[in-house]
């Protein structure tokens, strides 16, 4: 399974991004997808998921202002991002949770986890 995340830059305060996560390999069900970031000296955070029937859940701090979204045939995550925040500054990866159980608040529980290497997101004030 090959996860890669793309999209990354760096933008001012306020600024946009719209980051992509191409997924080839897999070819299971009952699996999840979310994005996740990390940022320097911080824990991993959930940002925005989707389930295996399109429900999505986020991160209560990007809800409104970022958008997680498929391409018809699932192997593409996109994340919308809009009014981007210094303190948002991370590398961003994307998840594909295998026999996924549970969404909530922008991230997955269930089985293992693909991930890529992450592609980073930095906002200047």
């Amino acid at each position: 399974v090959q996860v890669v995340e793309s999209g990354g830059g760096s933008v001012q305060t306020g600024g946009s991004l719209r980051l992509s996560c191409e997924v080839s390999g897999y070819s299971g069900s009952g699996y999840c997808m979310y994005w996740f970031r990390q940022g320097p000296g911080k824990e991993r955070e959930g940002v925005a998921s989707v389930d295996g029937s399109g429900s999505k859940t986020y991160a209560d701090s990007v809800k409104g202002r970022f958008t997680v979204s498929q391409d018809n045939g699932k192997t593409t995550l996109y994340l919308d991002m809009n009014g981007l925040k210094p303190e948002e500054s991370a590398k961003y990866y994307c998840g594909l949770r295998v026999a996924c159980t549970y969404c909530s608040d922008g991230a997955c529980d269930g089985g293992g986890m693909y991930y890529g290497h992450g592609t980073q997101v930095t906002v200047s004030s």
